[in-house]
C-alpha cells in the first residue's frame, strides 16, 4: 500500500490546503509545504526498500479496476521511476519555497502544485496503460491554471498553446490505446511486454506501426522533441517561473519516460524501424535549441530553448537503444532536471529583482549581489555539461551510447556542447560583468535554502554518480534485452 499512499498523500494535502481560508496564507503555505516533506519521507523508505537486484518492478499493488476493458489498478517501481520519482519529490518542497510569495492568495495555486505532484507519481508507478494514459492526460488540468492564472499578460495564450498541443496528443494516444488493447485484450504492460516476447501476442506490423506512432507523438509533445515544441518557450516566458521549473524539470520528463517504458517495451520491431527518424529530429533539436538560444534576448527564452536542447539529448540517448544511452538519457532525466530548476529560479530571482526579463536591461550584476552572481555561474556550468557536474556524466554516456551505433549522429549531436558553452557564458557576461548598471540586493535566506541543495546534488551526482546508476542500470539491462 506504499505506493498509493506515496500519491494519495499529497491529493489529499491539496483538498486541505484548498480549504484553508483566504485569510490564513501562512497557514495553507506551511501545509503543503509539510505535505510535500511527509511524502518526502515516504520516498525515503521507498529507497531503502528497493532493491535493484530483485526482481524488475517492486512494491507491486494489484486491483480490479475496470473488468469489461482488461483495466486494472496495478502499480509498481523499477530504477528508472525510482529516480524520478525522487526528482519530483526533492523538487516539490524546493519549489514550494521558491514559489512562497508568487500569489496574494496562495490555497489554490499551493493546492494545484501537490495535485500536480500526486498526478505525476501516479503516471511513474503506473503499470497499466490505462492508468497511466488517464493520470497523462489529467495533469494538463492543474498545469493549464497554473500557467494560465498566475502569469504574466500572456499567460493565457501560452497555456491554451500548450493544452491544444497537449490535447492533440493525448487524441493520438487514446486511439493507439484502442488499437492496442484490441490486439492484446489487456492494458497491463508487463503482460503485453511478456507476450510479444515470448510470441502468444501477434498482430499486423503495419497496425502496430500505427499504434505506436500514436504513442510516440503523444510523448514527443510533451517531451516537447523538435518541431513539437513550440509551445514550450511561451510556458516559459509567462508562467512563474516556479510553474515553468515544473514544467520543463517535472512534467515534461513524463513524455521521454513514457518512450523508454511504452514505446520500446510494448513496440520493439516499430521503435528500431523507426529509430534513424527519431535520432534524426533528437540531433535537429539538440542543434537547433542551441542555435536559437543564441539568438535571444529574453533571459527565460535563452533557458526554455537550452531545454530544449537537452531533451534532444535524453532522446538521442533513448533510440539509441544501448544499455549506455539509456542509461545516459535516464541519468540526464534527472540532472536536466536539477539543472534547469537552478538555473531557471535563479533567473527569476534576478527577474524579481529588476522587474525585466530583457538581457540588456542587465550589467554588473556580481559587483552587488555575488553570492546570485556566482550561483548562477555554477548553475549555468552545469547546463553546458562542465565535467565534475552531473549533467556531464549523463551527456557523455549519451553520446558513447550514440556514437557505437550511429557515430554521424553523434558527432554532429557533440556541436551542442559547444553551442550551450556559447550561449550559457554569453548570458553570464552580458548579466554579471561589465558596468553595474544599478543597485540591486543578494540572495536571501530563503532563496539561499532553495538553491543550495539544487547546487549541492548537482556536483555530488557529477562527482559520484554511481548511487544513481546502481538503481537505473538493473532496469535499463530489461529494457535493452533482446533490441537488435
Amino acid at each position: 500500500m506504499i505506493l498509493s499512499a506515496l500519491w494519495l498523500g499529497p491529493l489529499a494535502g491539496a483538498v486541505l490546503v484548498a480549504t484553508v481560508p483566504a485569510g490564513r496564507p501562512m497557514v495553507g503555505k506551511y501545509t503543503a509545504l509539510g505535505v510535500s516533506v511527509a511524502v518526502l519521507v515516504i520516498v525515503g523508505a521507498l529507497v531503502a526498500g528497493f532493491d535493484p537486484a530483485n526482481p524488475q518492478y517492486q512494491f507491486v499493488e494489484s486491483q480490479s479496476w475496470i473488468r469489461s476493458f482488461g483495466a486494472s489498478y496495478i502499480v509498481g517501481i523499477d530504477g528508472v521511476a525510482m529516480v524520478l520519482i525522487v526528482l519530483t519529490t526533492v523538487l516539490m518542497p524546493l519549489l514550494l519555497l521558491a514559489g512562497w510569495n508568487d500569489a496574494e492568495r496562495p490555497s489554490v495555486y499551493l493546492a494545484l502544485m501537490l495535485v500536480i505532484e500526486s498526478m505525476m507519481l501516479v503516471a511513474l508507478v503506473a503499470l497499466d496503460v490505462l492508468l497511466f494514459f488517464v493520470f497523462f492526460e489529467a495533469l494538463l488540468i492543474p498545469m493549464y491554471f497554473l500557467i494560465g492564472r498566475y502569469g504574466g499578460v500572456g499567460a493565457p495564450r501560452a497555456a491554451l498553446k500548450f493544452l491544444l498541443y497537449s490535447l492533440f496528443g493525448g487524441l493520438l494516444m487514446l486511439a493507439a490505446l484502442i488499437g492496442l488493447n484490441l490486439v492484446t485484450a489487456t492494458f497491463d504492460s508487463r503482460a503485453i511486454v511478456a507476450g510479444i516476447t515470448s510470441g502468444e501476442i501477434t498482430a499486423d506490423p503495419d497496425v502496430m506501426h500505427v499504434v505506436f506512432l500514436g504513442f510516440l507523438l503523444a510523448f514527443a509533445v510533451k517531451a516537447p522533441l523538435w518541431p513539437l515544441h513550440t509551445w514550450l518557450p511561451g510556458v516559459a516566458t509567462e508562467a512563474t517561473p516556479v510553474t515553468a521549473v515544473l514544467m520543463m524539470a517535472v512534467v515534461d520528463k513524463i513524455g521521454t519516460f513514457g518512450m523508454l517504458r511504452y514505446c520500446l517495451r510494448l513496440f520493439p520491431d516499430s521503435a528500431v524501424l523507426f529509430r534513424p527518424f527519431v535520432i534524426a529530429l533528437a540531433v535537429i533539436g539538440i542543434i537547433y535549441g542551441a542555435l536559437v538560444a543564441i539568438g535571444q534576448s529574453d533571459i527565460m527564452r535563452v533557458i526554455a530553448y537550452s531545454s530544449i536542447s537537452h531533451f534532444g539529448f535524453i532522446v538521442l540517448g533513448v533510440f539509441a537503444m544501448t544499455s549506455q544511452g539509456q542509461s545516459g538519457a535516464t541519468l540526464y532525466m534527472v540532472n536536466h532536471g536539477l539543472a534547469t530548476a537552478a538555473l531557471f529560479l535563479l533567473a527569476g530571482f534576478l527577474v524579481s529583482r529588476r522587474g525585466s526579463r530583457l538581457i540588456a536591461d542587465y550589467g554588473g550584476v556580481q559587483q552587488v549581489a555575488p553570492v546570485l552572481a556566482g550561483t548562477f555561474l555554477v548553475a549555468g556550468m552545469a547546463s553546458l555539461a562542465l565535467p565534475g557536474l552531473a549533467p556531464f556524466v549523463s551527456e557523455l554516456l549519451v553520446l558513447v551510447g550514440t556514437f557505437s551505433r550511429y557515430p554521424l549522429f553523434a558527432v554532429l549531436a557533440a556541436t551542442g556542447l559547444v553551442l550551450s558553452a556559447v550561449y550559457i557564458l554569453w548570458l553570464y557576461q552580458r548579466i554579471m560583468t561589465g558596468p553595474r548598471k544599478e543597485a540591486m540586493c543578494d540572495l536571501v535566506p530563503r532563496e539561499l535554502t532553495v538553491v543550495m541543495p539544487l547546487l549541492a546534488m548537482l556536483i555530488v551526482l557529477g562527482v559520484y554518480p554511481k548511487p544513481a546508476l546502481d538503481v537505473i542500470n538493473p532496469a535499463i539491462e530489461h529494457i535493452v534485452a533482446g533490441r537488435p
